[in-house]
């Protein structure tokens, strides 16, 4: 039976290979919306903000005398490059982007809610403190995208309107 420990740091290694496929769903993402650019800055914000909770998370599994899952990590590369694959086809990236985007980054928050908690619970305050921190993160990206959402669906719709009125001329 794995102890509060052994579950902390199994946690760790799955939110660490959560953040390197949010890392290249992210990169995969800005380069397809070019049109969007308040949509896509923010991505790239995000995206930085990602590095930098990966390298917190790896720095947390290094303190805790334990490393990223190699095989965590590589199906985390897979689901993402897939994610990824299934945006090239989607005419409308900009509203699919938002969409999976929002559901990941609220799995992300209850994610890092959820380490916080049992980091207390093995005594690991450092390794709490800072999932307590990346949970912010992604709660405030998650609410900026249920903000913006509606207005990248305007975008969009506005977008393709035109485009349908360019192709019957």
């Amino acid at each position: 039976m794995p102890t509060k420990d052994e579950w902390l740091d199994r946690w760790l290694r799955d939110a660490h290979a959560m953040e390197q496929q949010a890392e290249q769903v992210l990169r995969a993402q800005i380069q397809r919306l070019e049109n969007y650019p308040q949509f896509r800055r923010r991505i790239e914000e995000h995206l930085a903000e990602t590095e930098r909770q990966r390298t917190l998370v790896e720095g947390c599994l290094a303190r805790r005398g334990t490393a990223p899952s190699g095989l965590k990590d590589a199906a985390g590369k897979l689901t993402a490059m897939v994610q990824g694959l299934t945006g090239l086809v989607a005419g409308d990236e900009v509203v699919k982007a938002a969409l999976v985007s929002y559901a990941f980054e609220q799995f992300e928050a209850i994610s890092y809610r959820i380490l916080a908690s049992a980091a207390e619970a093995a005594g690991d305050m450092e390794t709490a403190r800072v999932c307590a921190e990346i949970c912010r993160e992604e709660e405030a990206m998650a609410a900026w995208l249920a903000n913006h959402a509606p207005e990248a669906t305007h975008t969009f719709l506005d977008r393709d309107m035109a485009d349908l009125e360019e192709a019957k001329r």
